[in-house]
Order: structure tokens, then sequence, then C-alpha cells
């Protein structure tokens, strides 16, 4: 017991000696001038520490530091680069003795950084960096063996408070400002291997939107330091700005993340995540250990209107400056494809866009090395299916692409309605196109695609036009009839549409198009351009059955001549003709056929045949 009581005695006697010396013998304020001095030499910068720096020792050890600035390089605006209102750090100073670090308070208000980038280049860390030559020569068992020294048992923290802290990125060759705030930041009790509360609020102005956000969550530090812990993390977020769907975005995210400071690997448990009514769950993982980090993504998503997260078309018309260009005329900067390596799985409820409607996505897709590869996207459309593969090459100034497309079953004339507001066809439609291009200019997507690819529509119709009550009006008028019933559905049914197509500079040719309906055959070839939008068409149509209507006699004078028919016009407005100089002149033929039949009839009777 009386060695315990000496004990006791020495550590007091210790504790109160240091106390003593430390706030009646060592002022600290009597080193300003020389902490000045020294960052004045060692940097060319002025620092100020207008408020006295005061002592706390028992029961913890601490500093209060208060008034303090950092000048920017001369000739910098504004002259501060940094400014702290107050700083304290309190440490529980008994269990230092056997390496445990308690630390009561860390606390830091009023930080504000100023950094600005010049239009030569230089910025406010000019000077401040040391030599980074002698920091890469000094030996690792050097690091490794500090390292170890500076092991720790323990490490609590009472909490950690910062306030109104501000960091504003000053761009003077943009003439252009950011400005992030962290109103608060608060961490409760802190120890090793706990979960401990922690808290936030921050804010940020750019150049075209503000952003506000904050959360709270638990945080785990492991033992070693080696083993990063974050559950139940909840954050809010809004940003607001003119270039955001409808001026506002709002989202609410709720994660759970593990970090391995050792093997350099973050994971990311997206419990849930709502924004701009999207919902959507899954997880991210990262490696940075390489220069390029690894990002894999697998996200599972709701329903997506596209359309309405945007403002309508015709209001982007009303607001839009006038202007004669209809696109960019310089290539896209995709060299950030070269800087990440992602894959990215996603499924999909359904997505709307451009009014089109599809349901049960499945999406795989990588970036690398400059390389955006669509490897499968699948997904119904309209009763039928869709198949894509597609990719990207932007490792050059000027993009490539290629891809590989496939409808499977398609109920086409809804699609052509909600896509392209075109009723031209109906029917179960397969359409399959490959092709390859370059440039992702607008005006050039359309010039530059060479593609080739087949189509097959089955019971379906052709609108617009009713090509037997088209043929049969002509008849009639050429027989004298011009009162030719002509208000029929326009309407041409077929049990089945084929073709084949190839496209380039912007024109689709289609050299076999063949149509079978139930009274006719149609056969023709033709172009579409898809710049102008232009359509031009030659036709064959054969008569194989009766063209009467209904309650008339049976005419069957056309079967079997070949009637040409034209479409001209564009892709909203087609225009259906026929060639009645063809009608007349398959007319004339039969009638001659027939007089010749008489005449060889006559003749054979007269020699006795």
């Amino acid at each position: 017991m009386k060695v315990v009581k000496w004990l006791l005695a020495i550590m007091l006697t210790l504790v109160v000696g240091i106390t003593v010396y430390l706030t009646m013998f060592f002022d600290l304020n009597n080193f300003k001038p020389q902490i000045v001095d020294a960052v004045k030499k060692q940097t060319g910068r002025d620092l100020q520490i207008t408020e006295d720096l005061s002592w706390s020792v028992f029961p913890s050890l601490g500093i209060k530091l208060g008034g303090i600035s950092l000048s920017n390089p001369e000739n910098f605006a504004p002259a501060s680069m940094l400014n702290v209102n107050e700083a304290v750090a309190n440490v529980a100073l008994m269990p230092l003795f056997s390496q445990h670090i308690e630390v009561d308070l860390l606390k830091l208000d009023g930080l504000t950084l100023n950094l600005v980038t010049q239009k030569n280049g230089k910025t406010s860390f000019d000077g401040l960096i040391g030599d980074a030559n002698v920091a890469a020569q000094t030996p690792a068992t050097t690091q490794n063996s500090d390292a170890q020294a500076m092991a720790l048992q323990t490490l609590d923290i009472g909490g950690i408070e910062l306030t109104n802290t501000n960091i504003n990125l000053i761009d003077i060759a943009t003439n252009t400002t950011q400005t992030f705030s962290l109103k608060s930041f608060t961490l409760g009790q802190f120890s090793l291997g706990k979960f401990a509360d922690f808290a936030y609020e921050f804010s940020a102005t750019l150049p075209d939107m503000t952003v506000t956000s904050s959360g709270q969550g638990k945080l785990k530090i492991d033992q070693d330091l080696k083993l990063v812990t974050i559950n139940d993390f909840t954050m809010s977020h809004n940003a607001q700005g003119d270039s955001l769907p409808n001026k506002s975005v709002n989202a609410e995210i709720t994660t759970q993340m593990l970090m391995a400071l050792d093997a350099k690997t973050i994971e990311l448990q997206l419990t849930a995540l709502s924004a701009m009514d999207i919902a959507a769950t899954g997880d991210i993982k990262v490696n940075y250990a390489n220069s390029i980090p690894k990002i894999a993504m697998n996200l599972d998503v709701g329903d997506i209107d596209v359309d309405a997260l945007f403002p309508k078309q015709e209001e982007q018309a009303e607001n839009a400056p006038q202007d004669t260009e209809t696109g960019p005329s310089a290539e896209p900067d995709l060299s950030a494809l070269s800087t990440i390596d992602l894959s990215v799985n996603l499924t999909a409820k359904s997505i709307k866009v451009s009014n089109m409607l599809t349901q049960n996505w499945q999406l795989n897709m990588t970036a690398n090395k400059g390389l955006l590869t669509l490897s499968s996207l699948t997904a119904d459309l309209y009763e039928g299916k869709l198949a894509l593969s597609a990719k990207l090459d932007g490792r050059k100034a000027l993009p490539t692409y290629q891809f590989d497309k496939k409808l499977i079953g398609v109920n086409i004339r809804p699609l052509l309605m909600d896509a392209a507001e075109i009723d031209l066809l109906s029917g179960l439609a397969s359409f399959e196109v490959k092709g390859s291009g370059a440039s992702l200019i607008p005006d050039n997507l359309k010039k530059n695609l060479d593609a080739v690819g087949k189509f097959e529509v089955a019971d379906g119709s052709l609108y617009g036009v009713n090509i037997p009550q088209m043929i049969r009006s002509a008849q009639q008028k050429l027989k004298g009839d011009l009162s030719a019933d002509t208000k029929e559905e326009l309407k041409t049914d077929f049990t089945s549409l084929t073709g084949s197509f190839t496209m380039k500079d912007a024109v689709v040719t289609n050299p076999d198009l063949a149509m079978a309906a139930p009274l006719i055959r149609l056969k023709g070839k033709g172009t579409a351009n898809i710049a102008s939008e232009a359509l031009d068409y030659t036709l064959t149509t054969s008569v194989v059955g009766s063209l009467a209507g209904q309650g008339k006699a049976v005419d069957e004078s056309l079967k079997g001549v070949d009637i040409p028919l034209t479409i001209k016009g564009t892709f909203q407005e087609p225009k259906f003709g026929i060639d009645t100089k063809a009608l007349l002149e398959g007319q004339f033929k039969d009638e001659a056929d027939k007089a010749k039949e008489k005449l060889k009839d006559g003749l054979f009777k007269k020699l006795g045949i």
C-alpha cells in the first residue's frame, strides 16, 4: 500500500509541477514572434495571431488559439488565404503516459480558405509545399518505424465540433467563384472499435447552381486504424439552378459504407435512394489502389419518366434565344473516358423517354481506357423485345461508334405514334440493323452513319392510302365515270411487308420492298432521306383478286395487270399516287389480247381446224 501511495503522490506532484511551470513560467505568447518569423522565412507569407494563446492543464492538457490569418501570395486578391476565428484542443493528461489518447474536445470555428488561381496559373498554394525531392529521399524504413512508434493503445474523443467553415475557389481566368460552406460537423463520444454519432450541414454556391446538404449517421474505426465503417448514413440534398430539371432537384439517400484503408477499397450499399420521383437500391464498389480507380455499380431502379424531368419542348422553345445554329459544331470532349474504369449493371422496371415507354430493362456497360462499351441492353417494348449492343471509342479527337440493334414482335403503330407522331403503319414488326459511324456532332450523325438492315411486318395495315380503292376509282374514271366513289377508309391491309435496306449519306435505300395483301401484290424500291424526311418510292402493284366494292358487280379486268404506284412527300405527310397511263395501257393490252383471241378462233373455223 505504501508503494501505491508513493506512486500516486509522485504522479500528483508531477502534474502539479507541470501545471505550475506551464502557467507561470512558460508563456506561449512569447513564441508568437518566432512563429511569425519562421512562417515568413519559409513561405514568404504573413502570419498574424491577434489573440493571446492560452493553456489549460488539468484535468486536460489543452491549447486555445484565435484570430489567426495567413496571407495569400503578393498581389493576390483577397489578400488573406486562411482565417481562423477559434481553435481549441483539449487532451486528457494522465492517459498520455501509457500511450492512451483521450481528447476531451476538438473545436474549430470560423475557418475561411480563399484559394485563388491567377490567369498565369499561379495558385494560393505556391511556395507552401516543401521540396518534394527531400520527401522522396526519405527511407521507407524510417517512415515505418515512426508509424510503429506512434502506435496507439486507445483513442478516445469526447467530441469534435467544426462550425462556420468556408472554402472559396476563385478562378481569375474564368472569372468564377465557387463557395463551399460547412455550417457544422459534430462527432459525439468516440472510441476505437465503437460506433459514434455524427452529423453535418453543408452548402455550396457554384456558377450554375446552389447545393445544400445535411446528414447524420454512425461512425466506427477499428483498433488497428485500417477499417472504417459508417452505418445508417442518411442524407438530404437539394440543388437549384436553371440547368437542372425543373430548376430544382431533391434527393434522399440512406447508405452503409465500409472502407478498408489497407486494401484501399470502399464498399457502399445504397439502402434507399429517391430523387426526382425515382427510387433505387444497389451497391457501389471502389478500388483506388491504382492510379485509375476501379468502380463497379449495381443498381435497381423502379419507374423513370424522363419526359417529366425536363420542361416541355414548347416551353424550351419559348425561352430559348433565337439562334440559327441547330447544335454544337465541335466534338464533345470524351477525355474523361480515359480516366475511369467503370462497370455498370442496371435493372429498371420501366423507362419513358420521348414519350416512348419500355419495361424490364437489363443493362450491362463498361468504360475503360477511352472505350465505352454497351455489351447488352434488353427491354420489353410495345409487346415485343428490344436488344441492343454498342461501342463508343473516344480515344481520338474524332469519336467513332458502332451498334447492333434488334426489335422482335413489336406493335409498330403505337411505337411510331409515341416516338415520332407518325401514323403510317401497323402490325407486328421485327427489325434488325447494324451500323457504324464517326462524329457525335448532331448534323454529322446522320451524314456519317453507314448501316445495313432488314425488316418484316406481319398482319398489318398501311395508313393514308387504300390501294384497291385507288385502282378501282382510277379504272372507273378511265371508263368515263367521273363520280367514282372515293370515300372509303384510307387503309390498305396486308398479311406481310418485308424488305432490306442500306443507309449512307443520310439516305436509306430499300431495293426490295414486298407486300402481300388479300387482293393485291406489291413490289418496289425507293429511298427515304432521314435528314430532309423526303420519300421517293416507285411501286408495282398486281391485282390478284376482285376489286369490286360492296354491292357492285365483280370486275376482274385488271387481274394480272401491273400498275405503277408512287410514294412522295415526307414521313409526316406521305403522298400516294397512281400511274393512270400505265393503267390505261394495261387495259388496251387486255382488249388487244381478247381481239387477237377472237381473230384466231375465227381463222381456225374458216380453215376447218
